[in-house]
């Protein structure tokens, strides 16, 4: 008896730390790696790994168990059959996409053996098609960091060339009466 309870508080606290990761991330993707070899499945954790994205195949079961509670649970059933690997991303919301996207580009034969199910993001479930053509195309955290920084930047810059005009003017002219004086 004492196993069973051991197994069953091993199983919770397996759902409390899957809970946990859905909890705390800005993205997931939801993967089929069937037909993939270790070697093959070894390079994607760590391309995921390198892009600052947790990756783990868990029991359909136990991520069911872990999103009960939430809206989108039963929107997300047809994903959870067969072999399934979930990609976490805490930070950029497309990296995991970004990695799925890259591999199947990158990896041949391997790469097709690679399959999204589903992707969830702020709570809405994303099919296969718009996980690969929009999340796996959005701008990352850096990219956008870049866009801001130039669009707060580009008015300083106007401000700052508005103010050295009038100075520079003056230079043109005296130099232009210089010129005209040497003749």
């Amino acid at each position: 008896m004492a196993t069973s309870t051991s197994t069953r508080e091993g199983k919770s606290a397996l759902i409390g730390e899957v809970k946990g990761k859905f909890d705390k991330m800005t993205s997931a993707v939801f993967l089929d790696y069937k037909g993939m070899t270790v070697a093959q499945a070894t390079t994607l954790r760590a391309s995921f790994r390198k892009a600052g994205v947790e990756y783990k195949v868990v029991k359909n079961t136990l991520v069911k168990q872990a999103l009960k509670d939430q809206a989108y649970a039963k929107s997300l059933d047809s994903a959870l059959t067969g072999m399934t690997g979930i990609a976490w991303s805490y930070e950029d919301p497309s990296a995991a996409a970004k990695v799925v996207k890259s591999f199947k580009k990158d990896q041949g034969d391997a790469g097709q053996k690679l399959q999204v199910k589903a992707g969830l993001i702020d709570g809405a479930v994303l099919d296969a098609k718009a996980v690969e053509d929009q999340l796996a195309t959005m701008p990352g955290k850096d990219e956008l960091r870049a866009k801001l920084l130039a669009t707060l930047q580009a008015p300083l810059q106007q401000f700052v060339a508005l103010l050295n005009a009038p100075a520079q003017n003056f230079v043109y002219v005296l130099a232009a009466k210089e010129a005209e004086g040497n003749k």
